[in-house]
């Protein structure tokens, strides 16, 4: 958890392009967060979630950076719809002393609207997680769920 915040304060603090956007939501899924997107170029960005993941019936603390990249965007007249392919770790369990380390791959799409700074998206992310706090093997899995985000300039 500690990488996580780590690397969210250098990313906030390393200077962007003058028009970057920040989005601030809640992802409800697996995970259940609070998510913040950061813009870093024109059809790049940053995604960080900080919530809570369920496994074999027990919550955990969660956390993740992902960047994303947008592969394509369809325009309507009142939304834009971006494809969004990402890369990313995931960390889980850090709270409870039970550290889980994963990679995570997220493919999202979103309702962008034009005359409202508002977005919501649907993502499902494979997950491969190397380090376990049960000493297990590695485990692949998937997530996703749907998000609301608010965009400030």
């Amino acid at each position: 958890m500690r990488t996580l915040i780590l690397a969210a304060l250098v990313v906030i603090a390393t200077p962007a392009a003058a028009r970057a956007e920040v989005g601030i939501g809640m992802f409800l899924g697996e995970p259940l967060g609070v998510d913040v997107k950061i813009d870093l170029q024109r059809r790049q960005a940053l995604d960080l979630l900080f919530g809570v993941v369920s496994i074999r019936d027990r919550d955990y603390s969660y956390g993740h950076v992902t960047y994303l990249v947008t592969a394509g965007v369809g325009r309507g007249r009142t939304v834009l719809v971006p494809l969004r392919l990402g890369i990313g770790a995931a960390m889980f369990g850090v709270v409870e002393g039970d550290v889980n380390i994963a990679a995570r791959a997220p493919l999202e799409i979103a309702l962008l609207f034009r005359r409202a700074p508002l977005e919501i998206y649907g993502e499902i992310a494979l997950k491969l997680t190397f380090v376990r706090e049960d000493g297990g093997d590695t485990a692949l899995d998937a997530d996703g769920g749907i998000g609301l985000r608010f965009y400030f300039l």
